[in-house]
């Protein structure tokens, strides 16, 4: 290797340490509760999207030689990731044809998109095509083919299985939601370029830069972009404010979910009580969020309900007791030694919205059935 090449990849080794020291800002803004347990939470954030960053823009970078794999995850959150969903993204290149080849699990949603994803720059995803489950011709086990290309394939059957992109599409996402994580199954999928070379390239200098200088400002970006989002949450504590969706659908929400979302902040001796009659609808949770729009740890904790788990009172309402101890009412989610964070509330495919009733309540007046 010539010095040249070798000094160009210590300096931009250097300006990637250095833009992912800048992000530390983030975390550190005098805005930001001083709560050691938010602040170790928002540096370990960092270091969780420094993983998913170059996953996706340093190892995932050759639109030639796609492959799946996981933008969220148990320990990779972004943007209050759903604890019922499976993420699998592709990163290719939009002025050219893939071929997605799998096989469909048992979970009860599907869906597959196809993003041109700024999340790096201005924290955006714009969707530029999509196919739901109904909409694709899947075989008699499952099996299915799917074409993503710019031009719409020839053949009989081929516009049912066509995943229309534009020239600025950069990454296939598909999502997978289950009812019961214990029970249902995500499936298998395979990707790779129509018409590609036969081997990789090898890994130029230029390439690698390029993919740190993404990674750093996807860092900096994802953090920023939701910590306003929390900003902006914070301003109605405790409550679910009617808030503009196109804000979410930028950030790479589907457009027949409504994201309900929310701040709260409780004393060690309270509960934050919810209310609300949920909607017809294929689908519906909440979840309970740190500061950082990170779901809590849903392995070892119980930090969510959803339309299956759900227990509903006899008027067919739902009461959801957010609270450090299980007091025996409702259905309860363990605020995970936090005193505050965020939250979501979806409602999937409903033609209506309601917005819960709210309010932070004794845990001894629970128990004693008084609020």
């Amino acid at each position: 290797m010539s010095t040249d090449i070798a000094q160009s990849l210590a300096a931009s080794w250097r300006d990637y340490c250095a833009r992912l020291a800048d992000a530390g800002a983030v975390i550190l803004a005098d805005d930001v509760p001083a709560d050691p347990l938010i602040r170790t939470e928002g540096f370990r954030y960092l270091s969780r999207l420094s993983k998913l960053a170059l996953e996706q823009y340093v190892e995932a970078s050759d639109p030639d030689f796609p492959f799946f794999y996981q933008l969220s995850h148990e320990t990779g959150k972004i943007g209050a990731d759903n604890p019922d969903n499976e993420y699998w993204n592709a990163s290719i290149s939009g002025s050219s044809d893939y071929r997605i080849t799998g096989k469909r699990g048992s979970m009860f949603y599907f869906s597959i998109v196809a993003n041109a994803m700024r999340y790096h720059i201005d924290g955006s995803a714009h969707a530029t095509g999509s196919l739901m489950a109904d909409e694709i011709q899947w075989g008699p086990d499952g099996e299915v083919e799917i074409i993503a290309s710019c031009n719409a394939p020839s053949g009989a059957d081929a516009g049912k299985n066509w995943l229309r992109l534009e020239p600025d599409a950069s990454v296939i996402i598909i999502r997978q939601s289950a009812l019961d994580r214990a029970a249902e199954r995500g499936g298998e999928f395979h990707i790779e370029r129509i018409g590609g070379p036969a081997v990789p390239a090898p890994l130029s200098a230029e390439r690698l830069a390029a993919g740190l200088a993404a990674s750093a400002q996807f860092v900096g970006g994802v953090a920023q972009t939701f910590a306003d989002w929390t900003r902006l949450f914070r301003q109605t504590p405790n409550q679910f404010p009617d808030i503009d969706q196109s804000m979410f659908q930028k950030g790479g929400g589907a457009k027949d979910i409504y994201y309900a979302h929310a701040y709260w902040r409780i004393a060690p001796d309270e509960a934050w009580l919810i209310e609300v009659t949920p909607p017809e609808c294929y689908y519906w949770n909440f979840q309970l969020d740190n500061w950082w729009m990170e779901s809590f740890d849903y392995r070892f904790r119980q930090i969510t309900v959803n339309k299956h788990s759900a227990r509903l009172e006899p008027d067919g309402s739902l009461r959801i007791v957010c609270a450090a101890r299980d007091v025996g009412v409702g259905n309860w989610i363990d605020t995970c030694d936090h005193g505050e964070g965020t939250a979501l509330l979806r409602w999937a495919g409903a033609s209506e919205h309601p917005l819960p009733r709210a309010r932070v309540v004794k845990l001894a007046d629970l128990e004693n059935g008084n609020a």
